[in-house]
């Protein structure tokens, strides 16, 4: 006798799985329930849809209904909303958003994937005409019609994560006199604060304004359109607002079925996508997932792990033993010119676990500097302490930072150390890369670090060292030191430092640094190897340094 399955949501979880079960299994009779028109659709592109960068709305719908089920021969049935699971019985109960009938479905497996829906703070006027969210396709086309209809001058983003930053973007490119408003003290949350230092930075060069540490605490009708209040009491006038501030589980029928939830109301599974009900499987959004590097249960709404816990699900139905070992948070963004990714932890979930760690700097050109075209990226490489095991990576620039990424995230999920990226053998020819990858360099640098060659010090150590006490020495050139420097440094040359070292106090510690950190690890190893005790280099260098301390607001 054939198995019964129903999937409740589609998108990338549901629809996965509803694809893999009919490979696997071609006897099973598969029924998708989905409340909306659409059952697979390009989430991540709706924003450039509205900007017109997507100009054709078809290109955002990855598979109709009919061509779904023509294809894959399942019960596709839109504008139709599972209300309930009767466990015992194991039925769910069926409203037809149309007619408003209800009935009930019996099944043998039941799989859960109601996704994530948009926060919607609790202040005065979130519910206004002219303020949106954007998760569904429905949501975008009310948003291109108000552009196109109304045709707004000044737009609102309140949230600065994924979506925030790509709506500032695409509004910004239609025209729109932009504000972005994050109560965070930066942008992109899974970057720790220096390395959203320069994404504040090109943000503001954009003619888009950043209000940082601030929320908004009410949406007010005006004569010229809407204001913002936000907490600092300043207020901003604008034509309409869109709603970033995050998203949250769909998991009200799961937690009404009786099946276990956990961090931030997420359904609970195991490694095979069982819910507490092993009659019930549960993927996407909704599901509370292991931190690859931590072990701490969080919640990571991220395409790439909904198709594969999709993919494991089927399987497992199927009897096929598959499991998901946890999610790393590899991510990628366009946040206007610029290329921002992350994968692994940050500082922030690496303290909160407890985890013992370092970290490094580097700033190096995405291919050959000779070859034109050349830009850079800085990559922040975490690993840890005593085992040199790589914990997370964050990469800011323009090209090339999406295969330095992935090429790291490869990295954290084989457990791989820092010494180990030294061995890499990377594509190289002029046009895309150098002989030494910047994935090298930073293996070079952590390797350095970890193995007593170069001891750092960081831009957030800077305004502790005292010049009476300690030597800060900048080794870059007398034209860039003349341009700005550290409080308290002198200038020595890199190129004239071995002549000059009896005008240095070998009793005292010196900081050495220039603008990147290459030409301040050089200058270590030489007072290094010339008998000075304490030498100290400037990861990420005085660039660094300038970037997260300037005055971005």
């Amino acid at each position: 006798m054939s198995r019964k399955v129903l999937i409740v949501g589609g998108v990338a979880g549901g629809a996965t799985a509803a694809a893999r079960l009919r490979r696997l299994d071609e006897e099973a009779r598969i029924i998708m329930f989905e409340k909306g028109d659409y059952i697979s659709f390009a989430n991540c592109g709706l924003p450039y849809y509205i900007g017109d960068v997507i100009r054709d709305k078809e290109e955002l719908t990855l598979q109709t209904p009919e061509s779904f089920s023509q294809r894959y021969n399942v019960d596709v049935r839109i504008k139709s909303e599972v209300i309930s699971i009767d466990r015992q019985n194991k039925a769910v109960t069926v409203k037809e958003l149309i007619s408003g009938k209800t009935y009930n479905e019996s099944y043998d497996v039941l799989i859960l994937s109601p996704g994530a829906e948009p926060v919607v703070p609790p202040i005065e006027g979130s519910r206004l005409d002219a303020v949106f969210t954007l998760r569904t396709i429905p949501d975008t086309y009310r948003i291109k019609e108000y552009v196109q209809r109304n045709k707004p001058r000044r737009a609102a983003v309140i949230g600065a994560g994924y979506i925030g930053i790509e709506m500032a973007e695409n509004l910004h490119n239609l025209g729109l006199d932009v504000s972005i408003i994050e109560l965070s003290d930066h942008v992109i949350q899974p970057l720790d604060p220096d390395m959203a230092a320069e994404v504040h930075h090109h943000i503001l060069s954009k003619g888009v304004s950043l209000y940082l540490g601030k929320g908004v605490t009410a949406i007010r009708s005006s004569r010229e359109g809407y204001e913002l209040v936000l907490s600092s009491g300043e207020s901003l006038p604008a034509d309409m607002v869109i709603l970033a501030v995050g998203v949250r589980p769909e998991s009200r029928l799961a937690k009404e079925a009786g099946l276990e939830t956990g961090v931030r109301g997420c359904i609970v599974t195991n490694t095979r996508m069982q819910t507490s009900d092993p009659y019930i499987y549960a993927v996407g959004d909704a599901v509370e997932v292991v931190d690859f590097v931590t072990g701490e249960k969080v919640f990571v709404p991220l395409a790439s792990p909904a198709n594969k816990q999709g993919r494991i699900a089927a399987d497992n139905i199927c009897g096929i033993d598959s499991t998901y070992n946890g999610t790393q948070g590899t991510a990628i963004l366009k946040a206007f010119d610029m290329t921002v990714a992350v994968t692994g932890s940050n500082e922030r979930t690496l303290k909160a676990a407890g985890i013992d760690y370092e970290k490094s700097y580097t700033y190096n050109s995405s291919h050959a500097d000779y070859y034109p075209g050349a830009t850079y990226m800085t990559i922040k490489l975490l690993f840890d302490k005593k085992t040199s095991v790589i914990l997370g990576a964050q990469i800011t620039g323009y090209q090339g930072v999406d295969k330095r990424c992935d090429v790291l995230a490869t990295a954290i999920r084989t457990r791989m150390k820092v010494q180990d990226l030294v061995e890499l053998e990377l594509a190289y020819a002029p046009p895309f890369g150098s002989a030494k990858d910047p994935v090298n360099i930073a293996g070079y640098v952590a390797s350095n670090i970890q193995n007593g060659s170069m001891q750092a010090f960081y831009w957030h150590d800077v305004d502790e060292i005292d010049p009476s006490s300690a030597i800060l020495l900048d080794v870059r050139t007398e034209y860039e030191f003349r341009k700005g420097t550290l409080k308290g440094a002198i200038n020595i040359p890199l190129d004239s430092l071995r002549e000059r070292l009896n005008e240095l106090d070998r009793n005292k510690p010196v900081y050495v640094f220039c603008q990147v950190g290459l030409r301040g690890y050089v200058a270590s190893r030489i007072l290094m190897q010339k008998g000075f005790g304490q030498v100290y280099n400037l990861s990420g260098g005085y660039r660094l340094y300038r970037m997260v301390t300037s005055q971005t607001q």
